[in-house]
């Protein structure tokens, strides 16, 4: 089967990209496309791979890819798909799923979420530039979002990679969806635990954004002094750097080696944002690592809190978005840190496992396809 795979862009390799190299595992000899690729950032995990980019890809436009998204339509409409397909799938945060496909081709999207600047978090990304600024940001996610709706139809078969996603989509395009939850990797489940007590450190991991509001890490730990290191690249970066305590480390985008020994020694991942699903936490799950996050998003479907038995739980939530709500449940966890078992944290994170993905993910490919053909015929 020939089979054609579109995502909105190879810059960093985080939960999207991962998913994608997953779903390489069942279709192998899947040809890529996609708006922005670069190879030195990204790694090697492509190389073998034939991947086609977009009329955007320019080394300019890939170091502000995040700021021209005004012109992402522009960039889907360059793909052409050069061969006749029998399944197209696209990875979607972006505008992967307005690819033109031809001759009626299937396309299935497996969605981590709808445009989040468009619909869910819109006035958080407004909100984070200059007053002045925000009018003429309001008009082009606008005209974004009027885009990405005529978009919707191209896909026959949605997956989104939780409930929380689901009923984004639901919400917003209007749709039904499919819950395949994303893959843990294998190897991590492999890797030593570590005793708590060695532990010293709590831990911010993933993209600087504005909707992952490391801002309020930022403002708890100038106040408390407490140890914070924060692994992740993103526009929010160099701002937050500036007004940082020195117990506040950032350390940008670093090889895996190099996070492991970090995750040694930390006590706890922060988790402020209300995330798609979120896929880190459950990396660091499977290290036996507890998760304090904000109640809401993803994590819900993921993080066990059991107030009762501490040593069936795998972190612990805060209802409220804002410094003093983190503060406390910091106070909270320190009190209690030495309950928590890693072994059963990491036994919870086993049912995330990429195996159950792989299983998942073709078993519902190879129903729609059979469904597919039986109407067709029919």
């Amino acid at each position: 089967m020939k089979v054609a795979i579109v995502h909105y862009w190879f810059i960093a390799r985080r939960g999207g990209e991962k998913v994608v190299e997953s779903i390489l595992k069942i279709y192998p000899n899947a040809d890529i496309y996609t708006l922005f690729y670069d190879k030195k950032q990204y790694g090697d995990f492509l190389n073998n791979f034939n991947v086609t980019t977009s009329i955007l890809d320019t080394s300019f436009l890939r170091k502000n890819y995040q700021k021209i998204f005004p012109l992402y339509p522009i960039g889907i409409k360059s793909l052409k798909l050069n061969k006749k397909y029998d399944l197209i799938i696209s990875s979607e945060s972006g505008p992967a799923k307005g690819i033109k496909t031809k001759d009626n081709t299937p396309h299935i999207c497996y969605i981590h979420s709808p445009m989040r600047y468009c619909w869910s978090h819109q006035d958080i990304y407004i909100n984070s530039v200059h007053l002045t600024l925000r009018p003429f940001l309001r008009f082009f996610l606008k005209r974004l979002q009027i885009w990405d709706k005529s978009t919707i139809d191209n896909v026959d078969l949605y997956l989104s990679n939780s409930f929380n996603v689901a009923k984004r989509i639901k919400k917003y395009y209007k749709k039904e969806s499919i819950v395949v939850y994303p893959p843990i990797a294998e190897e991590l489940f492999n890797k030593p635990l570590e005793d708590n007590r060695e532990k010293n450190i709590y831990l911010s991991f993933g993209a600087i954004t504005p909707y992952k509001r490391i801002d309020l890490l930022v403002d708890v730990f100038n106040k408390n002094g407490k140890k914070l290191i924060i692994v992740g690249e993103g526009s929010e970066k160099e701002k937050l750097q500036k007004i940082a305590a020195n117990n506040i480390e950032f350390k940008g985008s670093i090889e895996w080696d190099s996070i492991e020994k970090i995750f040694s020694k930390t006590k706890a991942l922060l988790f402020p944002g209300e995330e798609d699903f979120g896929m880190i936490p459950l990396e660091l799950m499977a290290y036996g690592i507890p998760i304090i996050a904000y109640k809401k998003g993803g994590v819900i479907e993921t993080v066990i809190e059991n107030k009762q038995n501490v040593k069936e739980s795998t972190g612990m939530f805060f209802n409220f978005q804002n410094s003093k709500s983190i503060q406390n449940i910091i106070e909270q966890f320190e009190k209690i840190e030495d309950q928590f078992d890693p072994k059963w944290i990491r036994k919870h994170a086993e049912s995330f496992r990429e195996a159950h993905f792989l299983s998942n993910f073709a078993e519902h490919v190879e129903s729609f396809l059979k469904l597919e053909k039986t109407e067709t015929n029919n």
